[in-house]
């Protein structure tokens, strides 16, 4: 790639230093019931509300070959009737009492949960008890939901600009194995020939209690959730928890490239994408979560000062660990991600090359205490306001607690990360080589 010119940075502007946030000191309580449903509670009195969330050890990850998009299908079945409500009750008893409710697909779990008034806990967990006790696998209902998830796809992916970039059209290039590489939205031909027999399979797999994790935070006495957990879910038969394969596989040794064509898309963007250490131990991890920060997040961030406030050669900049931005929502191979939009007159080979530059420099000289303390702040701030919901204190734990056996990280991440070092995060840096990076440029218009 062409070297890219730059004049001398005009000195960085003096910061006052951060204060510290203090990290915080939720509650976490926690059993299991004799079918291996794991329980954490986090009680919080100040208002009278309630999450309530169920995440499942079964995500994109886990669909087999042919099968494309199942896990996403599986979602949206699990919402059209259970054991003892019919298709829509499970809405209308949560908005009835003024809850909200949703579920989402991940590359590692998928996720149902509910808010409501803390008067209506027991509700929101017999209503989840009565899913995982058996969900409605019909035909039509089978048919569907076939035809609602195409529906999403063709919205959200083939008729919107941009549609998948970069998150559905990476993996393809910078991974091998199936498992990880393959396009969890799912392909039609797929999910039309998928059977009731697969869902039947599906759900008895993945959808035992063993396989799950039950949490809740907000206004309730976590004695009374376990008494309720038991009466709703102990009854529930205990099913064999499937094996947890490995999904490595070996990294990136050159670079590997692709163009990818986009009729909707207005102007060009770029990903590059690196393969960095699997985020099981979070010491070798965190430094990457930081240094997607220092590189793309605010006005003074490395890339977004050099890229849209100077060179101008970028109109929007992004960078983050995983396919769907969270960087602690997957346990197994995750790519580092910087997703750049930039003018047709720009050259792709001039944005690539300046990020390399910007990246080299960072990876020689290191970056500031002050830029580190500002960066490190600004994450944990982010954090904690959400976890001051209940919502995301359900869904942080959940997460946790499924990817970790460790609920309790909740309160540790904001020292975690305060525990970064400069010098971690530019020997990070220096592991974002051109050699190691998988390309994909996004071009407008048709393949010629």
């Amino acid at each position: 790639m062409p070297a890219a010119t730059r004049k001398a940075p005009a000195p960085r502007r003096a910061a006052a230093k951060p204060a510290a946030a203090a990290s915080p000191s939720y509650a976490v309580e926690r059993t299991s019931l004799a079918n291996g449903l794991r329980v954490v509670v986090s009680p919080d009195p100040s208002s009278p509300v309630v999450a309530v969330a169920v995440y499942y050890d079964v995500g994109m990850r886990s669909e087999p070959e042919g099968r494309t998009g199942f896990a996403h299908l599986f979602e949206h079945l699990m919402f059209q009737g259970s054991a003892s409500l019919g298709k829509t009750e499970h809405f209308t008893y949560v908005q009835g009492n003024g809850g909200t409710l949703n579920g989402s697909t991940h590359v590692d779990y998928t996720n149902y949960y509910e808010v409501m008034p803390s008067a209506a806990t027991e509700l929101a967990l017999f209503l989840e008890a009565d899913r995982m006790r058996s969900v409605a696998v019909t035909q039509d209902n089978l048919d569907n939901q076939i035809a609602v998830v195409q529906n999403e796809i063709r919205v959200n992916v083939l008729n919107r600009p941009y549609g998948g970039f970069p998150w559905l059209k990476v993996p393809p290039l910078l991974f091998a194995d199936f498992a990880n590489s393959h396009n969890g939205y799912g392909d039609f031909v797929d999910l039309e020939s998928s059977t009731l027999d697969d869902a039947q399979g599906f759900f008895d797999r993945y959808y035992a209690p063993g396989n799950a994790v039950l949490s809740v935070a907000g206004d309730v006495d976590p004695q009374q959730v376990f008494v309720w957990a038991e009466q709703h879910f102990g009854d529930i038969p205990a099913r064999d928890v499937p094996v947890r394969p490995s999904f490595s596989e070996p990294l990136p040794t050159e670079q590997r490239r692709a163009v990818e064509h986009d009729e909707l898309a207005p102007a060009p963007a770029v990903a590059m994408a690196w393969r960095v250490p699997d985020p099981a131990d979070l010491s070798t991890y965190l430094p990457y979560v930081v240094l997607a920060e220092v590189l793309t997040d605010g006005d003074a961030s490395r890339l977004q000062e050099r890229m849209l406030l100077e060179d101008r050669s970028a109109t929007s900049i992004s960078g983050y660990l995983g396919l769907l931005g969270d960087p602690l929502d997957a346990r197994d191979p995750t790519p580092f991600l910087l997703e750049v939009h930039h003018p047709q007159e720009t050259p792709v080979d001039t944005v690539l090359a300046t990020v390399e530059q910007e990246i080299a420099r960072l990876a020689a000289d290191g970056l500031t205490a002050a830029e580190l303390e500002r960066t490190v702040a600004r994450m944990t701030a982010r954090y904690l306001r959400e976890v001051d919901s209940v919502l995301g204190r359900a869904t942080t734990m959940a997460v946790f607690e499924q990817q970790r056996d460790r609920a309790e990280l909740m309160n540790e991440l904001p020292d975690l990360l305060r525990s970064v070092t400069a010098e971690a995060v530019q020997a990070a840096a220096a592991t974002l080589t051109p050699q190691t990076c998988t390309v994909l440029e996004l071009r407008p218009g048709k393949a010629s």
